[in-house]
C-alpha cells in the first residue's frame, strides 16, 4: 500500500513537473515570438544548425527539416573532434572550425506592421553573412562585435519569414587562441514605432560625484523615421536599489520630419550610492518617449554613479579615493562549454575572478559578451575594456590585420556605443602588443581610434598594452610615451 501511495504521488509530481516545463516552453515562444511583449524580444530558440556550406540555404523555401534543432548561443567547435589535422593549430586547441549556417522561422506577428524591426546579434565569430527571405542583409566580418540589421523593408506579414546566417570560420589560422565557431552570444529582435530611441542611443555620464550629491547627465539620440515633423516629451525617470525613486528628468522637443537630435538631460541625485568594486551600487534610467501623453517608445539603461580619475601624484582613483588594481586578463571561452558566452557561465567566471582576489581584468583581446559586463556591473569587477590583438600588421596570415583599414571605425564605434555606459569599466584598450608598435607610423594610428573613442566617450582614459620582447623596445617604443591616445 505504501508502494502504491509512493508511485502514485512520484507520478503526481512527475505530471506536475511536465506541466510546468511545457507552460514554460510556451511562454519562452512566446517571449520569442509574439509582437505584443516588448520592444526588445530574445530570440535564440529553435534555430536549425548545419555544419557544412550550400549556397541555396538562404532561400526561404529552403528545405531545412533534416538540419539539426538547437537553440542559441552555440559553438560547433567545442562540439568538434579533437585532431592535429585540424587548421587551428594549438592556439584553436586543435578543435575543427570551417563553415556552417543557421536558420530561424518565424511568423512576423500583426503589431509589428508598420513599425522598425531589427534583428540584432551580439556576436558571431565569424564572416557573418546574414539573409531576409533570401536577401543579403551584409557580411560583418569582426567576430567579437555586436551588430544589427533593419528586416522593416523585407518582412512579410502573410507568411513565414527565414533569417538565414551563414558563418565563415574557413580561414585559417586567424586567432591565437581559442575562438569557437558560429553564433556564439545572443539574438534579439528589436521592434520600435517610427519615432523611437536609437540603437545604443543613450548615454550616460556622472559629471560630478560625491557622497552628498551626484550630476547625471543623459544624452539620447532620438530620430524621427516619418515624413512629418513630431512634438514629442522625452521624460527620464532613475531608479535606485529597491525601485526607489532616484530623480526625474523632462524636455519637450520637435523633430523635423526624418532627422535625428541629441538631447541632454541633467538630474541631480541626492544622498547617491557611489559605485565600488566593494559595493558595487546600481541605478536604472527609464528613458521614455511620450506622444500626446502616450508612450510610443521606452528603453531602460543601467549605470553606476561613480568618478574615475588617474593621476601621476595619485595614480588611479575611483570615487576620489587611490585603489590599486590588482587585475588578470582572461579570453572570451568558458572553458569545457567553448565560446557559448551562457549568462550563467559569464557571471561564474566574474565571480571566481573576485574570490581569487582580483579586483579588474582585462579583456583579452577583444570586446568580451554583455553578460560579461553587466555581471562585472553587479558583482564589482573593474575593467579594460580592449577592441583587438592587432592593426595593420597581423600575428597570423588571416587575422584581424586583412579586415583592419576597412572596419577599425565601424569595430570602435561598436564597442564605446555598446559598453560606454557600464560603470565597471575604466579604462578603453585599442590594442594588444600590435607588431608595428616600434614605428612612427604606430602612434597615428593609436592616434586615429583614441581621437575616434573621444569622440563617442571623454570619461575614460585609452591605452594600449606593450610588452617587451628583449629587443629595446621598452625604451625606444613611441606608444610608451605620452601622446594624445593616453588621454
Amino acid at each position: 500500500m505504501n508502494l502504491r501511495k509512493t508511485y502514485i504521488i512520484t507520478s503526481y509530481i512527475k505530471a506536475i513537473v511536465v506541466t510546468i516545463l511545457f507552460l514554460a516552453g510556451n511562454l519562452v515562444c512566446r517571449a520569442q515570438n509574439s509582437g505584443e511583449l516588448e520592444r526588445k524580444q530574445l530570440f535564440d530558440d529553435q534555430w536549425k544548425f548545419f555544419l557544412g556550406d550550400t549556397a541555396s540555404a538562404k532561400l526561404r523555401d529552403f528545405n531545412d527539416k533534416a538540419w539539426r534543432s538547437l537553440g542559441l548561443p552555440h559553438d560547433w567547435s567545442i562540439e568538434g573532434k579533437v585532431s592535429p589535422k585540424n587548421p587551428t593549430g594549438g592556439a584553436g586547441g586543435y578543435f575543427p572550425a570551417g563553415i556552417g549556417w543557421y536558420r530561424k522561422t518565424f511568423k512576423a506577428p500583426d503589431e509589428w506592421n508598420g513599425k522598425k524591426v531589427s534583428v540584432y546579434f551580439e556576436g558571431v565569430y565569424m564572416n557573418a553573412e546574414v539573409f531576409i527571405n533570401g536577401k543579403s542583409l551584409g557580411t560583418y566580418r569582426y567576430g567579437y562585435s555586436s551588430f544589427s540589421y533593419d528586416l522593416s523593408p523585407y518582412l512579410d506579414f502573410n507568411k513565414e519569414n527565414v533569417i538565414a546566417v551563414r558563418v565563415d570560420n574557413s580561414q585559417q589560422v586567424n586567432s591565437r587562441w581559442y575562438s569557437g565557431s558560429g553564433i556564439y552570444r545572443h539574438v534579439w529582435m528589436i521592434a520600435t514605432e517610427a519615432v523611437h530611441i536609437a540603437h545604443w542611443g543613450v548615454a550616460i555620464t556622472t559629471p560630478a560625484v560625491s557622497s552628498k550629491k551626484a550630476i547625471v547627465q543623459i544624452k539620447t539620440l532620438v530620430k524621427n523615421e516619418t515624413g512629418l515633423p513630431k512634438r514629442i516629451v522625452l521624460s527620464t525617470p532613475l531608479q535606485g536599489a529597491g525601485a526607489r525613486n532616484a530623480g526625474n528628468g523632462e524636455i519637450k522637443l520637435e523633430l523635423a520630419a526624418n532627422s535625428e537630435k541629441e538631447v541632454a538631460q541633467t538630474i541631480t541625485v541626492t544622498n547617491p550610492q557611489l559605485w565600488t568594486p566593494e559595493s558595487p551600487a546600481l541605478y536604472n534610467a527609464r528613458v521614455q518617449v511620450l506622444q500626446n501623453k502616450k508612450i510610443v517608445d521606452e528603453t531602460e539603461t543601467g549605470f553606476g554613479i561613480r568618478s574615475v580619475k588617474f593621476t601621476t601624484e595619485n595614480g588611479f582613483q575611483l570615487n576620489g579615493k587611490t585603489v590599486k588594481l590588482n587585475g588578470g586578463c582572461v579570453h572570451h571561452d568558458n572553458g569545457c562549454l567553448g565560446a557559448a558566452a551562457f549568462d550563467r557561465a559569464e557571471e561564474r567566471k566574474i565571480a571566481l575572478l573576485k574570490e581569487a582576489g582580483f579586483n579588474a581584468v582585462r579583456t583579452s583581446h577583444n570586446p568580451p559578451s554583455e553578460a560579461f559586463l553587466n555581471a562585472c556591473d553587479r558583482l564589482g569587477l573593474l575593467v579594460v575594456d580592449e577592441s583587438f590583438d592587432c592593426w595593420k600588421t597581423g600575428k597570423n596570415k588571416q587575422d584581424y590585420a586583412q579586415y583592419f583599414n576597412q572596419w577599425w571605425k565601424r569595430d570602435i564605434d561598436a564597442m564605446v556605443l555598446r559598453d560606454r555606459n557600464h560603470p565597471s569599466i575604466i579604462i578603453w584598450s585599442i590594442g594588444n602588443e600590435v607588431v608595428e608598435r616600434g614605428s612612427p607610423e604606430a602612434v597615428e594610428t593609436a592616434k586615429m581610434l583614441a581621437d575616434a573613442i573621444k569622440k563617442i566617450d571623454t570619461t575614460r582614459p585609452v591605452t594600449s598594452a606593450i610588452v617587451d620582447v628583449g629587443k629595446e623596445w621598452a625604451t625606444l617604443d613611441p606608444l610608451n610615451w605620452p601622446t594624445p591616445c593616453t588621454g
